[in-house]
Parts: C-alpha cells; structure tokens; sequence
C-alpha cells in the first residue's frame, strides 16, 4: 500500500491536470483558485488508501476522489458567503467572494 503523502501528491497532481469543461467559462479561474489554496486532502486520501485496501487500483478510484476533494472544496467557498459566515480568509489567503 502507499504512503498517505504519496496518494497526497498523487492527488495533488491529478488536481492540477484537471481540466474543465469550457462551458465554465470565466469560472475557470475561481475554481483553481479555490483548490489551489491547499489543505490536507485527507477525504480523497483515505478514498484512495480504501480502494487500495479493497484490493482495487488507485488510478481506478481518482476521479471519485477527485470528486470528494471537489465537494469538500466548494462547500468550504459556499460556507465563507456573506449569508453564512462571511469569513474574509481562507487557508491564510482572501476568500474567493
């Protein structure tokens, strides 16, 4: 089985090749700013440290890990809205609102 920092960089990775779909238009960017701020990655380690576990492929389970890593992501941005808790930082950088 692999290291948690080496699925950590295997992640990392994966979340710097991903490409949106160019529908997103502008929305591109806020997105990479979103999950470039860091962070542990901890839900899509241990989805893939489980996959690999369960005796599958960690290549297999990286886009539901990705996934994983996206929600989490996103509800972290939709959490610093003015309407919840209007946090100006995040990760020690501005907010993306």
């Amino acid at each position: 089985m692999r290291a948690p920092d080496e699925l950590r960089e295997t992640v990392e990775v994966a979340l710097a090749e991903l490409d949106f779909h160019p529908s997103l238009g502008g929305l591109e960017a806020p997105l990479r700013y979103a999950l470039d701020g860091g962070g542990k990655r901890i839900r899509p380690v241990i989805c893939l440290a489980t996959a690999e576990a369960a005796g599958g492929r960690v290549e297999d389970a990286l886009p539901s890990a990705l996934a994983v890593e996206l929600v989490h992501t996103f509800s972290l941005v939709h959490d610093d809205l003015p309407a919840l808790d209007d946090d100006d930082e995040r990760r020690g950088r501005p907010s993306l609102h």
